[in-house]
This record gives structure tokens, C-alpha cells and sequence, in this order.
């Protein structure tokens, strides 16, 4: 059983809210998940990106796989580094 960092969604029709979760990836979408780690609110002028940034990178030591859509964002705030380590 592997463990993926996705989104979950929450929020009302065409109002959409999304927690970034650590989840099972047998566990359906908006399912049991095993910790919160993050939000994600694309609504608005600026979509606000909220991180545990200490439990995400402990998830991904673990061996939690980011979605695509997650690994963007993380990218965007800065979790991975842009230049390969040399």
C-alpha cells in the first residue's frame, strides 16, 4: 500500500476548497486521510497555498509520492529546490 500527498476537495458547488492530505492510495478522493498537511484555496485574486512544511517533508523521507497537482504547488512555494544539488 503506497501513500500519495493529494487534494481533497471541500467547499460548495463552484466554490471549490481543497486540503492538501497525506491519504492511502486505495482511500477515495474526499475519503479517510492520515494527517492534514496543507490547504489550497484558488478562488480569489491570489489562490492562498497554507503548508506544514515540517510534516510534508517528513511524509516524503517516509516515502509519500505528491500528486502532479501537488508537486506544483510545492514547487511554487519554494519546497523543492530549483538547482539541482551538486
Amino acid at each position: 500500500m503506497s501513500v500519495k500527498i493529494r487534494l481533497a476537495r471541500f467547499g460548495a458547488k463552484k466554490k471549490p476548497f481543497y486540503r492538501i492530505v497525506v491519504a492511502s492510495n486505495e482511500a477515495p478522493r474526499d475519503g479517510r486521510f492520515l494527517e492534514l498537511v496543507g490547504t489550497y484555496d484558488p478562488l480569489g485574486k491570489t489562490a492562498s497555498v497554507t503548508l506544514k512544511r515540517d510534516r510534508i517533508k517528513t511524509w516524503i523521507e517516509k516515502g509519500a509520492i505528491p500528486t502532479a497537482t501537488v508537486k506544483s504547488l510545492l514547487k511554487e512555494h519554494g519546497f523543492f529546490s530549483k538547482t539541482p544539488n551538486a
